[in-house]
């Protein structure tokens, strides 16, 4: 079976990650390998954070693998907070709560609701790079409903359905999400 490093210290995406692919790949986290660096996301875009994290995995280790960077795109603030969504309300770490307070205070009053959650995969292989990407189109409601998953799925409505990511549940969000189409890309590159 393939091995892939997946570079992320999220535990959510991590089993997120191994619960799309399943059994395909076995899917080593940061913690599997030792690392226990905190890989910089200096870039200004979320392919740049992507490509930045998989190479320092394999410059540092010479392993396989694969990173992502998710961004929530607003519409109505000019894409923002993109790609400092985790970051979006300051301070260290990344506050959930804090930066759903803040998209919503933000949007108060706002008509437009439009926003895409984007997801970029950056694939190192063989010392080759391969960029996926994957998006969801949704809107932001005026308050918090849901309580699984975690960053902004409590208040983003995808496309075609009436209840938010949290609403759904794991089990469709990992089906539709924009983190799930873009390891489908990814997926459909490794099984060529």
């Amino acid at each position: 079976m393939k091995k892939l490093v997946f570079a992320t210290n999220n535990a959510h995406k991590l089993d997120e990650i191994r619960a799309i692919l399943g059994d395909k790949i076995e899917v080593l986290s940061l913690k599997d390998i030792q690392c226990d660096a905190d890989i910089p996301e200096t870039a200004a875009t979320l392919e740049g954070n992507a490509i930045l994290k998989a190479e320092y995995i394999f410059q540092h280790y010479g392993l396989d693998c694969f990173a992502d960077d998710t961004g929530l795109e607003v519409e109505a603030l000019n894409g923002a907070p993109g790609v400092y969504s985790a970051r979006y309300a300051g301070g260290n770490g990344h506050d959930s709560e804090a930066n759903m307070r803040k998209l919503l205070a933000e949007l108060q009053g706002e008509t437009n609701r439009k926003a895409r959650f984007r997801t970029c995969i950056c694939l190192i292989e063989g010392g080759e790079k391969h960029l996926f990407e994957g998006i969801v189109n949704g809107s932001i409601i005026e308050e918090k409903h849901g309580t699984s998953g975690f960053g902004y799925d409590p208040v983003f409505v995808p496309q075609g359905y009436e209840q938010t990511f949290a609403e759904l549940g794991n089990e469709i969000k990992n089906c539709i999400s924009h983190r799930a189409r873009a390891v489908e890309e990814l997926c459909k590159y490794l099984n060529r």
